[in-house]
Order: structure tokens, then sequence, then C-alpha cells
């Protein structure tokens, strides 16, 4: 691949974002050479991996990946028997903590499942790295017992010395000999600050001069015994050091191969991971991929341009035609839309997801060439036209079958006749070998040859002739007009200069630009009307579901209906059944009977026992047809009515009135069901029934009398609650307008269980605990609605 076209389309800076996004240290070097791949198979495996990353960061967030060094290049340190130093070990306590982690990160999940398992925690490392290694430069003093004892000694010392030279420094006797009543240390020695001239008045080692020399540091000779010890518990310290480093490093030996292949599962995790990253931020979808040399892509998005700004653009290359003839204004998005091609596809062949709609398609290329100036004028000069011209041989040398080559501006730079005719014979020379081209141009004569060739295409980016302004959006198959007058008009040319201008143009020019704009002006107009057409279509559609939908729903109740009717007409048949049978087998044993008359008495007992046993099953018949049942008056519903659904002969409750067009819900069972009045019938069995219960209920309450008390003292907390209940809703019967439970002190849980129930219940006003001579908290005075 041609790491210069890479440039040219901005490769450079999205492997940048990608090296931003990796957190392991070698990955990000790594990032920074990612090329596309050669072979299909594996590329597709890879964008399978990211995807599945993708979608484990939209479930779980990103995973929990911490930054460590080279582990394998300090594992290779063990070959020559060295030992690991703190931050080695620090990093492969790092490594270890994010394997596990990840273990629990993706516990539940099949995504990347052949990674995750292959993980292997090795917990009782991972604790003894960070139990005895608190930084690069800090291991803990319970690292061993040995450390904790020597350092427990090196602080006592510490003690003892600064003790004696406090004496010093306390002392009327040698105050006057210090320069300041400090204790500082040199070279791993504590010393005292004297003045120069009294250093012989002070017994002991000078260690060192200040620099303007009027200052000496002395050790005292009391303390210098103590510093020697010191030193060499310093000495032993350091060796203790020494054995627990080597303890770490002998244990991360015998866990060498779970430690490299834990280094290198969560370096392809971190890689993986970083791709995915960048494709969320980008919202970027998984491209579908070819190596046919077909692209297509669906609301394309540069990557790199603002995405409040960027316009997504749908383009395609190399199915019907290899070749893509782009025209249009300066400043029209010609560029940004050849840029966008050959990012996109870099991105997508490199393993990347793609910032365009899902289903876009790219080729997996054998290389990508690019040669895109910076100027966007088309009046360049020669030494511009000629630095081109070397890359465009360049690229015509090394182009091969299966190449995709982008041009920009494609013969500018030169006269327009002899430009033109140098871009059609390059684009023709590399159509001979089987390479997709894709050029922006100004020149009407390249226009022309796509109109003219077979398997070349125009496209053109868009301009508003209302606004005078470049719309950035892509149109296939139409070659654009450069609109030079328009926009110069605009940036405020007189138009007396635009006038002489037109004259200069010759009568073909003018009549090809014609045409061109009123091809462009009905394909605008085209564009409206199929944009119409399919919000008709669309709505015509949604319309046909919902009649569908309803007619399903049509047929399936009536279904139902006519299935419990049959059902009721079997079992009415069958009982019909059995009491003629018991009929048939009465008459017969009258047969048997001497007596005539008697004969005669149950013949015709049996005749009219029949006509009755018909006429109500006739009746029950009917009564299960779909009948005319007069409606439930709207004023005569209240919330909680017993009410049928006259279309299901089903019972129900009203839960909400009827609105003013008589809509209204009621409630069978757990279901909520919005009806209409219409079908709506008063449940007279149902409200006879509980008008009796009531009625009844009443004149039990009325011949019964309650105390203001109600004392549960002693209960269960079931019980008193059930008892307390009962009593409030006798006491709201009988219309008291406040009670007290007793329930007593004891441990509190009856009271607690009192008041919850009374928070909740319906005709409970409020509540509270009694007062002095009320019986105080083993009271509860209870104020009833």
């Amino acid at each position: 691949m041609d790491n210069k076209s890479y440039i040219k389309l901005e490769f450079d800076k999205i492997r940048e974002r990608l090296s931003e996004c990796c957190i392991i240290e070698p990955n990000k070097k790594k990032a920074l050479l990612t090329e596309p791949f050669s072979d299909k198979g594996e590329l597709e495996i890879s964008l399978s991996e990211v995807n599945d990353a993708t979608s484990l960061i939209i479930k779980r967030g990103n995973p929990p990946i911490y930054a460590a060094g080279d582990v394998l290049k300090s594992v290779k340190r063990l070959d020559v028997g060295a030992n690991f130093n703190t931050k080695e070990l620090l990093e492969i306590g790092k490594l270890l903590k994010t394997a596990r982690l990840l273990k629990d990160y993706a516990a539940d999940d099949k995504e990347l499942a052949v990674y995750f398992d292959s993980l292997i925690v090795i917990r009782g490392l991972e604790e003894d790295i960070f139990s005895k290694i608190l930084g690069e430069d800090e291991i803990a003093d319970n690292a061993s017992i040995k450390l904790y004892a020597i350092r427990k000694k090196i602080n006592a010392t510490h003690n003892k010395i600064k003790e004696v030279l406090n004496k010093f420094i306390t002392s009327p006797n040698y105050q006057k000999f210090l320069q300041d009543a400090v204790v500082t240390v040199r070279g791993d020695r504590f010393v005292l600050p004297v003045k120069i001239e009294h250093k012989s008045d002070i017994p002991g080692i000078v260690h060192d001069t200040s620099s303007s020399g009027s200052t000496v540091f002395v050790e005292p000779m009391a303390v210098v015994e103590i510093n020697n010890s010191l030193k060499e518990m310093f000495a032993e310290e350091e060796k203790e050091i020494e054995k627990i480093l080597f303890d770490l490093t002998s244990l991360c030996s015998l866990n060498r191969e779970q430690i490299v292949n834990n280094y290198n599962t969560v370096c392809e995790l971190d890689f993986i991971f970083a791709k995915a990253k960048l494709g969320v931020s980008m919202k970027a979808t998984l491209p579908l991929i070819n190596d046919r040399g077909y692209i297509h892509l669906k609301k394309a998005r540069h990557p790199l341009i603002d995405t409040g700004k960027v316009v997504p653009i749908d383009i395609m290359l190399g199915g019907q035609f290899d070749s893509l003839i782009v025209t249009g204004p300066n400043t029209g998005g010609k560029t940004v839309s050849l840029k966008t091609v050959g990012l996109l596809t870099l991105m997508g062949t490199s393993g990347l997801l793609i910032p365009a709609a899902e289903k876009s398609e790219v080729s997996l290329f054998s290389d990508i060439f690019a040669d895109i100036g910076d100027e966007q004028s088309i009046a360049q000069s020669l030494s511009t036209f000629s630095s081109h011209m070397v890359n465009i041989v360049s690229i015509i040398e090394r182009a091969k079958y299966n190449s995709l080559v982008l041009f920009d501006e494609l013969g500018a730079g030169t006269d327009p006749v002899e430009g033109a005719s140098l871009a059609i014979g390059i684009i023709e020379s590399l159509r001979e070998k089987g390479v997709k081209v894709m050029a922006t141009t100004h020149y009407s004569e390249l226009k022309l040859y796509a109109l003219s060739t077979k398997g070349v295409m125009n496209a053109s980016c868009e301009f508003d002739v209302e606004t005078l302004r470049p719309t950035y959006k892509l149109n296939i198959g139409t070659p654009g007009k450069s609109n030079a007058f328009a926009i110069s008009k605009r940036l405020g040319l007189p138009d007396y200069i635009l006038d002489k201008s037109r004259e200069q143009l010759k009568d073909d020019s003018i009549k090809f630009e014609d045409v061109l704009a009123e091809i462009e002006k009905t394909r605008i107009a085209l564009k409206k009307e199929r944009e119409l057409a399919d919000k008709f279509k669309n709505e015509a559609d949604e319309l046909r579901r919902e009649l569908i939908e309803q007619k399903k729903k049509s047929e399936e109740k009536y279904a139902g209906i006519i299935e419990k009717a049959n059902r009721e007409a079997v079992e009415i048949l069958s009982d019909a059944k059995e009491e003629a049978e018991g009929i048939i087998k009465e008459l017969r044993s009258i047969r048997k009977e001497e007596n005539q008359r008697d004969f005669d008495r149950k013949t015709t007992h049996a005749n009219e026992k029949i006509s009755r046993k018909l006429k109500e099953r006739r009746d029950k018949i009917n009564s299960s047809k779909n009948k005319s049942v007069k409606p439930a008056d709207p004023k005569a519903l209240l919330k909680g009515t017993p009410v049928r659904l006259i279309d299901y002969d089903q019972s129900a409750t009203v839960s909400e009135l009827p609105d003013k067009d008589g809509n209204l819900t009621v409630t069978a069972g757990i279901l909520k069901i919005k009806t209409h009045i219409s079908n709506i019938a008063l449940d007279e069995a149902q409200i006879k029934k509980e008008t009796t219960y009531a009625t009844f209920k009443k004149a039990e309450l009325k011949n019964k009398t309650i105390t203001t008390e109600l004392d549960i003292r002693g209960f269960t907390v079931a019980d008193g609650v059930m008892d307390a209940e009962k009593y409030i809703d006798d006491a709201v019967m009988l219309k008291l307008e406040r009670v007290s439970i007793i329930h007593g002190k004891g441990t509190g849980v009856l009271r607690a269980a009192i008041h919850v129930m009374l928070k909740k219940h319906p005709n409970v006003k409020s509540f509270r605990l009694g007062l002095f001579g009320e019986g105080e908290d083993g009271v509860t005075i209870v104020e009833l609605k």
C-alpha cells in the first residue's frame, strides 16, 4: 500500500485516534502502523470481533483494561536469572488484575468468548505483589517479618540519634556554636550545622561545608557509633528487600506461561476494544466486505469533519460502472466526497467500523492510490501541475488489476483542452488494467466523455440555484455545473462584468451548460415527486397494515364468540340428551304397569316435563347468541358498578366513567378493557347480590354495638392487625369519628404493624400515639373519615 496516499486521505489521523484508544503501550505503536488486510476471510473475522466488542461496550461500558508496559520484555530477563524490579512486578500485578476483571466483565456473554475464556486468574500472585509493593520506590513494612523487625530497629535508632543531637541543640553550652537549632542529614549520617569558627568546639567528624563556607556539618562523636549501626541496618534492609523481590520473581517464573498467555490475550482484547471505542465515538457501523471492487456507501460521513456540519452522501462505484467522474462548483464538496470514499475504504479494509449507514459495502482492493492537491482553485501554477503529474505517472506504473485510484481535479493546472485530453487518456489507460477510478473535475469534456462511454458514470455535487449555495449532496448519474457565474454574483461581482463574461462563452458551451441546467432542474423535480410518492406509499402501507390488524383482531374476536357459543350448544344438547334418556327410561317403566289411569297420568306428566325442559334449553341457547341487549344508561354508572360486556358476555366492573364520546374503561379480572357504552349492560344479578349483601351487613351492624376502644394486647402481629382492620371497618359503618387501639408498649413490633396498616387504610384520616393520661406509647388514637 502507498503511505503517501494514506496521508493524502488523512488515514494517518485515523491511526492516531486509534492509538489514543489503546491502553497497552505496545498497542499504541501498533495502531500507528494499521493498514488494510490482504485476506478477506481474516478481515471479516476481525470486523466481527470489533462488532462484538462494540456490543459489549454498549451493554457494559468500556472494559477494565489497565495500562501495562511490555511484560514480555521483562519475562525474557528471567532467562538470564535476573530479578524483577518493583516497576516490573507492578506491571505484572496490573496485568493479572486486568485478566481477573476482564473475566468478570464478560462472564455471562458469548461475544469474544474465545479470548475471555483463555484468560487465567492468578489471584494469589496478584495479591502478593500488591500487598508487598506499594509503589515503584516503596516496599510495605509487612512484606516480610524480618523486614518489619529491621525497620522497627531503624526507627528506634533514628529516635535515639535525634535524642542525643537534640541535647546539643538544647544545651546552653553548645547552642552558641550552632548555625541553626536543627538536625540534618549529610551522606546518610545525622549531623549538626556548626559555625565554621566553632568547628573544633564540638568534637566530631565534618561531613560537608555549606556553599557560603560559613557552616560545617559535624557528626558529633557521641552519635558516630549509633550512625554506624544505623548504616548497617540500612544494608540489612536492602538485603531483605532483594530477597522479597527474588521470592516474587520466583513466583512469577513458576507462572511464566500463564503470565505470557494473559499478556498476549489482554493485548489482543485491548486492540479489538480500541477499534470498537473508535467506532462508538464515530457512531460507526459494520461494513459488508467484498473483493470484486464494488463500493456502496450509504449516508457516509467523513469522520474528521464536525458531526454537526458534515453532510452524509450516498455513493457507488464498481457495479454497473468502474469509473466515476464528479463535477460541480468549487467548495461544493467534490474533494470531501473523494476523500470519504478513499478513507472509509481504508478504514473498513483495515478492520475498523465506518461512519455510514448499516449494510454499506466496501471492497478489499490490492492497492489504493490518491492524488489530491492542497489547493482548491483551478488557477494553479505549472510547478504544481508538474508535481501532480510526477505523482500520477508513479500511480499509473504501480496500479494493477483491482486497484482503486482517486484523482482530485485531474488534468488541472494547464491548458483546459490539453488538460481534459490528458485526463481522459489517464482514465482510459487505468480502466484497461482493471482499475477502479474516481476523479473530480471542472472540465465539460470529461462530462461528455462520461455521458458517451460505457462503464463511466457522471456524478455531481448538488447546487441550490435559489440560494446560490452548494448543498454538499452527491448525485450519481447527473453531471454538474461549475456555476462560476452564479457563485461570482453571490460574492458581489457586478452584473456588467458577468454580462461581458457570458459574451465570451462559445455557443456550444452555453448550449451544453443549459442542457445540464435543464437536466438538473428535471432531476430535482423528479426527486421531489418521488419523495412525495414514497411518502404516500408509506402512508398507504401503514393504513393497510392497520386494516389487516383490525381485521385479524375482529376475526379472532368473532371466532372466540362462535367457539364459546358452540361449546355452550354442545353442553346444552348433552344435558338435553341426558334428560330425554331419563324420561324415556321412565316411560319404559310405565309401560310395564297395568294401571292404565296411572299410565296416562305419568305420560301426561312426562310430556309436560319434556316440553318444560325443551323450553329451558331453547331459552339457554337463545341467551348464548349475540342478541340485542339494552345498553346501560351512562347516568346509572359509577366506579365499581358491576356490568357485562355484551360482545363477550363477560362480567366486569367500571373503573373509568364514560367520556363525552361514550368511551369508558372496565376491569375484567387482571385485564383493563377500553370499550364503548353501547357494549355495556348492567349486571343485574351481581348488583342484586351485592345490594342484598350490603343490606344484610348494614342490618347486622345496626344490631351490633362496639366500644370506642379495641384491646389487642397479647395478640400476635397477624391476629392483632386483622382484628384492628375489622374493628376500623365496623367503626366506619357505625359512623364513629374517633377510636382507640390498645396494643401495649412491649417490643413495639405490634404497634409498628398497626401503624403500617393505618397508613394504608382508606378510611383513616389520621392517627397518633396517646398523650399523658391516654395511655401514651401503649395506645394509638385514630381519627376516622
